[in-house]
């Protein structure tokens, strides 16, 4: 799949496409085991609500990150609708084997933007990961995939601390030069506000070539996550992750908490009249649904708020 197929599946001016990442990063550092059907149920949950982008799975070692365990047996029981892209991430020539042998049809790549996270996350420097990134990328574009390259901590790190704009430039000149078919910014540890998405999605699309897209991961570790949105709708991006109930986090990053959740992106989305196609009373009874098999409240606020009315209502 190369970026003019891509580019024409693109959202119009006012829509955006939220991917939903609970499956794979909502549930990785979870302590609870997540068996491979209920996997399954979250994800077909996920895509009653209108998911058209699911990122399924990760590739990973086991030991690493034991959530992640069963894969292949994720990837072959997901439910197969018109118009829905499931996506796995991979980080290396193995975990790419593997989703290709699986039958995934979308990788995701990471590239963390410091060395002492990229060293705890991939257990090599982040000039080495731009490497095994556009070999990757190459291999998977060779077998037809479509592939997204994630710069992740691109706006802070918990080891080295602030990311200054030369760094992320010269680390986004190297992936986009690998030719992924999408870009993806991530908060890894939810320190950006937004003017910081502001600058740093501009620099981003000053660097990449025409009709490349942008994506941005948001962490809601601070509660600015939702602000980030839409700043980031602002500055171009097309594409946003988000996790039902706002689950997650990285198994390598201390303190980790959730990514933004989905159902209170699509509320303030539905707000703004920006579609998503995204269905909140399905999310919310998926994030109940969710809190059930993690037997734990999750952080996402519209399951206890509720919806507000589009319209006003009727005066007696």
């Amino acid at each position: 799949m190369n970026a003019e197929s891509v580019t024409k599946d693109l959202p119009d001016r006012g829509d955006v496409v939220v991917c939903e990442v609970s499956p794979r990063d909502g549930l990785q550092n979870e302590d609870v085991l997540i068996s491979t059907a209920d996997k399954v149920e979250l994800i077909r949950r996920a895509v009653r609500a209108g998911a058209r982008r699911v990122e399924a799975t990760s590739f990973v070692h086991p030991r690493l990150v034991p959530q992640m365990a069963d894969a292949e047996e994720v990837v072959a029981a997901l439910p197969q609708e018109d118009g829905v892209r499931y996506a796995g991430l991979v980080m290396n020539a193995r975990g790419l084997d593997r989703a290709v042998q699986a039958g995934i049809r979308e990788v995701n790549v990471v590239v963390v933007a410091t060395d002492a996270f990229c060293q705890r996350n991939q257990g090599m420097s982040t000039a080495a990961a731009c490497g095994v990134a556009g070999d990757l990328v190459s291999r998977a574009r060779d077998q037809g995939l479509f592939t997204t390259v994630t710069v992740g901590a691109a706006f802070g790190c918990p080891f080295e601390g602030e990311v200054s704009l030369d760094r992320l430039g010269e680390i986004l000149r190297r992936v986009i030069d690998a030719g992924p078919d999408e870009l993806a910014l991530a908060d890894t540890i939810g320190v950006a506000v937004p003017s910081d998405v502001t600058t740093r999605v501009g620099l981003a699309a000053e660097l990449v070539e025409a009709g490349m897209p942008l994506r941005l991961h948001l962490h809601d570790t601070r509660h600015t996550g939702v602000a980030n949105a839409a700043a980031a709708i602002d500055a171009g991006v097309t594409v946003l992750d988000a996790s039902i109930g706002g689950t997650g986090g990285c198994p390598f990053a201390p303190n980790a908490t959730g990514n933004v959740a989905t159902e209170d992106l699509v509320y303030l989305f539905d707000r703004m009249g920006i579609r998503t196609g995204l269905d909140l009373t399905e999310l919310t009874e998926a994030v109940e649904w969710l809190e059930g098999r993690l037997g734990k409240p999750l952080p996402g606020a519209l399951l206890r708020a509720g919806a507000f009315p589009s319209a006003d209502p009727p005066i007696a």
